[in-house]
C-alpha cells in the first residue's frame, strides 16, 4: 500500500515497512519522507499524454461496474514472502510504462518485481479492462494522483469506480499519498468501501476506510 518511487540509489533489495506504508531502499536505510518525495520531479510522461489524447479521440466503452468487477475478481491474490510474485508487478515490470518511470526515477525493471504494488494493481485493472487511458498507469502513487489532477479529474467526492488516494496521517497534500485503490461505494457514514491491492495483509482485499484518511479521488471517464 506504499507510496513507491524508485530512485537512482535503489537496488533490487527493496522491502516494505510495516503495513507497507513506505518503501525502503537498503542503500538509504531510512524511510522516504514526504519532503524527499516533494523534492523529486514527477515528470509527465509522453505515454500519459498519449492516453489523454486517446480518451478524447476514442469512444469510451468501459464502465465503472466493469472495472470494479475485475478488481473484485482479484480479491485474495497475495504476494510472496519477498513482497512480490503478483501478476500486477510482473506485468508492470515488463510494460512500456516501466521504461518511462525508470527514466524518470532511476532503477531497473527488476526493482518493480518485489516493490509495493498498490498503484500497479490499479494500473493493471485499467490495462486489462481497456480503461488505461481513463485510469492511468504508474507505480508511484503521488505521480498517479498528480496525473489525475493535471487532467482536471481530481476531487473530494467518493464515486463508484473512482481511484482513491490515501494518507494515513490525514494529510490532504498529494505529496503525502501513501496508498491507492478503487472506490466501491460511499457508505454514507463517513466511510467508503474499497477494493485495494497491497493491503496490510499483502493481498488484494475489500476494505472499509474512513474518509478522514482520503487525500482525494481520481475520476476516470467511464462510459454510461
Amino acid at each position: 500500500m506504499a507510496k513507491f518511487r524508485i530512485t537512482a540509489a535503489t537496488k533490487t533489495n527493496i522491502v516494505r515497512a510495516a503495513l507497507g506504508a513506505t518503501v525502503l531502499a537498503s542503500g538509504l536505510g531510512a524511510h522516504m519522507t514526504a519532503a524527499s518525495a516533494a523534492d523529486k520531479q514527477p515528470a509527465t510522461a509522453a505515454t500519459h499524454d498519449n492516453d489523454r489524447a486517446k480518451s478524447r479521440e476514442t469512444k469510451i466503452n468501459v464502465t465503472a461496474s466493469q472495472v470494479l468487477a475485475l478488481a473484485k475478481s482479484q480479491v485474495g491474490t497475495s504476494e510472496n514472502a519477498y513482497g512480490g510474485g503478483t501478476p500486477y508487478q510482473k506485468w508492470y515490470a515488463n510494460s512500456q510504462r516501466a521504461a518511462e518511470t525508470i527514466a524518470r526515477d532511476g532503477g531497473s525493471r527488476a526493482d518493480y518485481v518485489n516493490a509495493a504494488w498498490c498503484s500497479m494493481f490499479v494500473s493493471w485493472v485499467g490495462e486489462q479492462t481497456g480503461a488505461r487511458p481513463q485510469v492511468g498507469w504508474d507505480a508511484y502513487t503521488v505521480a498517479h494522483a498528480k496525473w489525475f489532477a493535471a487532467n482536471h479529474r481530481f476531487g473530494t467526492v467518493a464515486k463508484p469506480g473512482a481511484v482513491v488516494f490515501f494518507s494515513w496521517s490525514g494529510s490532504k497534500s498529494l505529496d503525502d499519498i501513501q496508498h491507492v485503490g478503487f472506490v466501491e461505494k460511499d457508505n454514507g457514514d463517513g466511510t467508503i468501501s474499497t477494493v485495494e491491492g497491497n493491503t496490510g495483509n499483502g493481498k488484494v482485499e475489500e476494505r472499509v476506510r474512513p474518509k478522514s484518511q482520503v487525500v482525494g479521488y481520481g475520476y476516470p471517464q467511464y462510459a454510461g
